[in-house]
């Protein structure tokens, strides 16, 4: 059985748990706190040189780390990563959108002020970041506003990997009463078959 190595509460360990459920696709859940460090002894670095979370375990021994490559990987050969060469790179297109626009603001933001608890401290950060996050959201709901998801009319792992932290970014302080489309979308991937909520998919 594959293994799942995340911490529950974070949305990059979110993204291959619900491809996972949503594909039908047996795993389990090791819980590793990376507020107590777990993800950097030697026993997890030796699996993930990186040390961090999440990490995939397809296999004893076998290894993947970053959660948008455990997307593309798990979806291979479904619908959720389309086989078509223009499709597919408009899927990829949105999968490095998340990780350069969108995951460094709105996800690290929530990060601070929700998980780690240090919005004081972080303050200065949190002002330089949050206007850029709000453009990831400008960006999403121009293209949400013309198509149902986000690489077209296909439910695919982009809508995943941006879910993932949108459907969060309130616990970061991010308002979506502005972005209508988004709050549809949301709406539109909580009714996908197989559909589990992060703290779901981390039993």
């Amino acid at each position: 059985m594959i293994t799942l190595y995340g911490y529950t509460g974070s949305g990059n360990c979110y993204k291959p748990a619900l491809a996972m459920r949503q594909l039908g696709i047996a795993y389990q859940w090791r819980e590793i706190d990376i507020l107590k460090g777990e993800s950097r002894t030697p026993a997890f670095l030796a699996k993930n040189a990186n040390g961090r979370i999440p990490l995939l375990e397809p296999e004893p021994g076998r290894y993947l780390a970053e959660s948008n490559a455990m997307l593309c990987w798990l979806a291979e050969g479904t619908p959720l990563l389309p086989e078509d060469r223009w499709a597919r790179a408009k899927v990829l297109e949105w999968l490095f959108f998340e990780q350069y626009s969108h995951e460094p603001y709105i996800a690290t933001v929530r990060y601070w002020v929700a998980i780690e608890k240090s919005a004081e401290a972080n303050q200065a950060r949190i002002a330089e970041r949050m206007p850029r996050g709000y453009a990831a959201l400008g960006v999403m709901e121009t293209q949400l506003a013309k198509t149902p998801y986000l690489a077209g009319e296909n439910y695919t792992v982009a809508d995943i990997a941006l879910y993932a932290y949108t459907h969060v970014a309130d616990e970061g302080g991010f308002d979506l009463a502005g972005y209508p489309a988004v709050r549809a979308w949301l709406d539109r991937i909580t009714a996908t078959p197989g559909f589990v909520t992060m703290a779901a998919s981390a039993a």
